[in-house]
C-alpha cells in the first residue's frame, strides 16, 4: 500500500429537504454570495427560487451569475471574478452540476487573488495561497466536484482544457437533494453515471499496488452505480436508486477510492483533448475512448482487469486474459445500454490522421507528458488509441 493523505472537509447536507437548509448552512461561511449557475434549467425547475428564498431567510445577500457552460470557460470565469469583486462577495455558490461548481471554484480563486491572472493561477505560474469559501447546490450525480479537490477550465483562445488540483478546490459545504436528478434529460443522467464510473476506474486500474480496503470500496461503488444507474436511466423518478447514485458520485471523486493506490487519469486526458477541440460533453468523451484505452493496456495489467471483471461484473472465466477482455466488453456494453457513445463515430467525429495526431499532442502536452501508470503512453501510443476509438 502506498502512503497517502486523505482530506475531506466538505459539510454534506443530503436528502429531500436539503435545500431548505441552504441558508443556515451558508451563513456559517459568509454573508454575501455570488450564485453561479448554467442556463435556464435551474430557473425552470424552481431551484434558483429555492436558493434565493433560503438565503434570504437566513440574512445572506446574493447576486446571480448565470451562463456557465458544459465545458467551463476561462472567459466566463473571469467575468464572474469581476462580478464577485463588484458585489463584494465573501462566498461563491455553484448551483447545478460540475460545470457550475468548477466555475464557482475558479471565480473564488480569482476574486481572492484579483491582482493575478486567473489562467496563471490555473496553470500554476503563480501560487494559490488563498481563496473564498465555495458552496455547492447539486442537481446531477456526475463530476463529484462538490467533494473533490479538482476543477477544470477551458481556455478557448488557446484551445486548451486544463485541470487544477488544490485543497482550495474543496467546497466548504454541499446541498445534495437527489430529487433534482429527476428533472434532467436522460442522456445527462447517463453521462453522469459514466463520469462516476470513470472517476473510480481511473483510480482502480493501477497494477503492483496492494490496497484491499480501497479496492473493496471501489468495487462496491462500481456495482452500486451500475445496478442503480440502469434503474434511473429507465425511471428517473426512482428516488432510492437516484440517491444511491448521487452519494456514489460524491464518494467517487473525493479521493477515498485512491487511498493507498493513487490515481491515473489518462482517460480523462484523452477526453479533455476531445472536449477542447469538439466541445464534446465530458461523459461522452470518456465512454467514446475508454474501450480503446482498455484494450491497448489490459495485457500490461491483466491481474487488475481480471479482478475488476470478476468483482464488478461477476465474470466466472478462470483464464485471466479472457476474463479481463470479458470485463472490458461488459463495460462497453453497459455504456451502450444506457445510450452512451462507445466510439468517436458515435459522436459523429471522424478525424483524419492529422487531426488525430493533433489530439494526441494536446493530450500529452506536446509529447512532454507520459500518460498512464499501467504503461507510459507517449503521443504515438495515444495516437494509436484514438485511431482504435474511431469506430
Amino acid at each position: 500500500m502506498e502512503d497517502f493523505r486523505f482530506y475531506a472537509p466538505t459539510e454534506i447536507i443530503f436528502g429531500k429537504d436539503a435545500e431548505d437548509k441552504l441558508g443556515e448552512t451558508a451563513r456559517k461561511y459568509g454573508k454575501r454570495a455570488l450564485i453561479v449557475f448554467g442556463k435556464n434549467s435551474v430557473i425552470k425547475s424552481g431551484l434558483l427560487d429555492s436558493v434565493h428564498n433560503s438565503l434570504k431567510a437566513s440574512g445572506v445577500e446574493y447576486r446571480d451569475f448565470g451562463g456557465a457552460k458544459p465545458n467551463p470557460t476561462l472567459v466566463h470565469a473571469v467575468e464572474g471574478v469581476k462580478e464577485a469583486i463588484d458585489f463584494s462577495a465573501d462566498m461563491i455558490i455553484g448551483a447545478g452540476g460540475g460545470s457550475a461548481i468548477d466555475t464557482a471554484k475558479a471565480i473564488a480563486h480569482g476574486a481572492a487573488n484579483s491582482q493575478e491572472s486567473l489562467w496563471d493561477i490555473w496553470t500554476k505560474k503563480v501560487p494559490l495561497n488563498r481563496s473564498l469559501p465555495v458552496g455547492a447546490v447539486l442537481t446531477i450525480a456526475a463530476a463529484g466536484s462538490e467533494m473533490s479537490d479538482s476543477a477544470v477550465l477551458t481556455n478557448e483562445e488557446l484551445g486548451k482544457k486544463s485541470g487544477l488540483n488544490t485543497d482550495f478546490n474543496r467546497c466548504s459545504f454541499a446541498i445534495v437533494n437527489p430529487l433534482r436528478g429527476a428533472t434532467l434529460p436522460v442522456h445527462q443522467i447517463a453521462a453522469g453515471i459514466t463520469d462516476i464510473m470513470m472517476h473510480t476506474m481511473e483510480r482502480y486500474f493501477i497494477p503492483d499496488v496492494t490496497a484491499e480496503m480501497t479496492d473493496e470500496i471501489a468495487e462496491g461503488l462500481l456495482r452500486t452505480v451500475i445496478r442503480n444507474g440502469a434503474r434511473i436511466v429507465k425511471d428517473p423518478s426512482d428516488y432510492d436508486a437516484m440517491a444511491e447514485v448521487f452519494w456514489a458520485s460524491s464518494l467517487s471523486h473525493n479521493n477515498l477510492t485512491e487511498c493507498g493506490r493513487g490515481k491515473d487519469f489518462s482517460v480523462h486526458k484523452l477526453g479533455h483533448a476531445l472536449s477542447a477541440k469538439y466541445d464534446t460533453t465530458h461523459g461522452d468523451s470518456l465512454s467514446a475512448v475508454w474501450g480503446a484505452w482498455a484494450k491497448e493496456l489490459y495485457e500490461d495489467a491483466v491481474g487488475r482487469f481480471s479482478k475488476y471483471a470478476r468483482k464488478v461484473w461477476a465474470v466466472n472465466e478462470s483464464d485471466d486474459k479472457k476474463a479481463a477482455l470479458e470485463g472490458i466488453d461488459h463495460t462497453i456494453d453497459f455504456f451502450r445500454s444506457i445510450g452512451m457513445p462507445v466510439s468517436l463515430a458515435d459522436l459523429d467525429i471522424n478525424p483524419d490522421d492529422n487531426e488525430i495526431k493533433a489530439l494526441s499532442m494536446d493530450a500529452t502536452m506536446q509529447d512532454t507528458l507520459k500518460l498512464s501508470r499501467i504503461r507510459p503512453l507517449n503521443a504515438a501510443s495515444v495516437e494509436k488509441i484514438y485511431k482504435a476509438a474511431v469506430r
